[in-house]
């Protein structure tokens, strides 16, 4: 395996989202791709309306020019890309419907749906060609069990999930930025231990160009990624953890993913069953910034919590 190249993808998608940010903000602001904000959200979030977004395309540019530039065309490489780029067109579309053509909902849900089966089924049948391992194994141990067909109904959930997942994420300044980061450095460390190259290649350089967008996406943003780059990066993040073969340990290491994803499904549960919430506001983050925590206060605990949680996966996966 390139080492070299793996750290200097990271270095490389960091430079070009740096110069891509003064290039792309200022074309943003004068398209008016303006964010609009939730009034029923923190009132402290009112004032950053307008602000440009769409900025997952400095994410989904820096991290795919990086990739292009230090990675095999092997399978590997089309599975990661169609699973990020191909989300990240799903929330282009989205995000460009409801800036540009001012539809507040931007896709309907079978819209959505129908475009992430399609790229689903696409990276679907990328594994099926490469005749990719159909046994799911359980982090900690050397215990897995075969799934057969049923493993690429899994991916599909995988997928689903985890793009959905790092949406919810996708709320407060820096928040997704940081704790993506995080995730994609511990797959950074498992692909390089498993020697799969083009994993550890393309998870390096989305490493890279999310922190080179957080220089501009940091407490006060100066720009937001949308929905452009955070079903690009759930996207992504899911094809590592396939490609690993590490779909469980996804749990632990995207765990701030999972907690904001389920603080939905319990609230919107709790509401339609017993007409009451439990959180002052979900995803979850809300409700921190609403019991009165600052919006940076909220961003490095949860920066704190997700290294943690890659600390505490990178330790399950030494007992494989």
């Amino acid at each position: 395996m390139d080492m070299k190249a793996i750290f200097i993808s990271i270095g490389v998608s960091f430079m070009l989202a740096v110069l891509l940010g003064p290039l792309f903000i200022p074309l943003l602001r004068r398209l008016k791709f303006g964010q609009e904000i939730r009034t029923d959200g923190p009132q402290s979030h009112l004032k950053k309306k307008g602000t440009p977004t769409m900025g997952g395309i400095i994410i989904m540019l820096a991290m795919t020019i990086a990739f292009l530039n230090f990675s095999e065309k092997s399978i590997d490489f089309w599975v990661l890309l169609t699973a990020s780029l191909g989300f990240g067109l799903i929330g282009f579309l989205d995000d460009y419907i409801k800036i540009v053509l001012k539809r507040s909902l931007g896709l309907t849900a079978r819209q959505k749906l129908l475009g992430q089966l399609l790229f689903s089924a696409l990276v679907c049948w990328l594994l099926a060609t490469m005749n990719h391992s159909t046994v799911v194994y359980v982090p900690g141990t050397d215990w897995g069990l075969d799934f057969g067909w049923f493993y690429y109904a899994f991916v599909v959930i995988i997928l689903f999930g985890t793009s959905n997942a790092v949406n919810f994420t996708d709320g407060v300044d820096g928040l997704l930025s940081g704790t993506g980061a995080l995730a994609f450095g511990a797959y950074t460390l498992v692909a390089m231990h498993l020697t799969e190259h083009e994993s550890a290649v393309f998870a390096a350089a989305m490493i890279g160009a999310l922190l080179g967008f957080l220089v501009f996406n940091a407490h006060p943003a100066k720009v937001f990624m949308g929905d452009t780059g955070s079903l690009g990066i759930g996207g992504g993040l899911a094809a590592v953890a396939i490609l690993t073969k590490t779909e469980l340990l996804l749990v632990i290491i995207g765990g701030v993913f999972v907690v904001e994803m389920l603080s939905v499904i319990l609230q919107v549960g709790s509401f339609k069953l017993r007409g009451k919430r439990i959180f002052r506001m979900s995803p979850i983050h809300h409700h921190f910034e609403l019991s009165g925590w600052s919006e940076w206060r909220v961003v490095t605990t949860f920066w704190f919590v997700g290294l943690l949680l890659a600390g505490a996966g990178l330790l399950l996966y030494r007992g494989f």
